[in-house]
């Protein structure tokens, strides 16, 4: 059973109803808090994570009026607030990619993967890929990370980053060709995304 069911109902209704009893919007930050919270820990490390998310509650609360309602999942929109806040932060993020390049070992994953062959091999390179990551565009670098840490689907990215999907398409297909290239041939989603990518 999903989230949305066994809280009754999806997000937008959660939202709306809001609007009325503001502690209705607590089912939305239950839902979605966690996933949140990974994804902005991986991007800036925990120190910087914990202000950030609770930012981007507090402003998804504040702006939850303006919400388009016909989107029952708010998740594009809360990670689309979070990458914008993400952004004022680039020089932790950027530290925290030279921080991977230099070590090969991201935090916040290490302490849940096992230690395989094909794990260590990886794990060689991921330096390279975080010096790769911290030099592509921000919003190259914020569509590749939507898709492959926080599992949107392209339109979903689209609609976090509020451009079209074929800006999403094109950011991401550079940003591979980049990162391929800066890895010598290999597919950088094997080594950026524990998850398939979904397109």
């Amino acid at each position: 059973m999903s989230d949305m069911s066994r809280a009754g109902g999806d997000d937008a209704s959660h939202i709306e109803r809001s609007l009325r009893e503001p502690e209705a919007f607590a089912v939305v930050f239950r839902r979605h808090a966690s996933d949140i919270t990974r994804y902005v820990t991986r991007r800036l490390g925990v120190n910087a994570a914990d202000d950030v998310v609770a930012e981007t509650f507090l402003t998804a609360f504040q702006q939850r009026g303006l919400y388009d309602r016909s989107r029952p999942n708010a998740r594009p929109w809360l990670y689309g607030i979070a990458t914008n806040l993400i952004g004022r932060h680039r020089r932790t993020e950027l530290h925290q990619l030279r921080v991977l390049e230099r070590t090969g070992t991201d935090p916040v994953t290490a302490p849940f993967t096992d230690r395989s062959d094909d794990r260590v091999s990886s794990e060689a390179a991921r330096h390279r890929l975080a010096g790769a990551l911290a030099t592509l565009p921000k919003g190259h670098r914020d569509a590749l990370l939507l898709v492959a840490w926080a599992g949107l689907t392209y339109p979903e990215v689209a609609e976090a980053l509020d451009v079209r999907l074929g800006t999403v398409r094109s950011r991401i297909n550079r940003a591979r060709g980049k990162l391929r290239k800066e890895l010598g041939g290999v597919n950088p989603m094997t080594i950026v995304s524990e998850e398939p990518v979904h397109e």
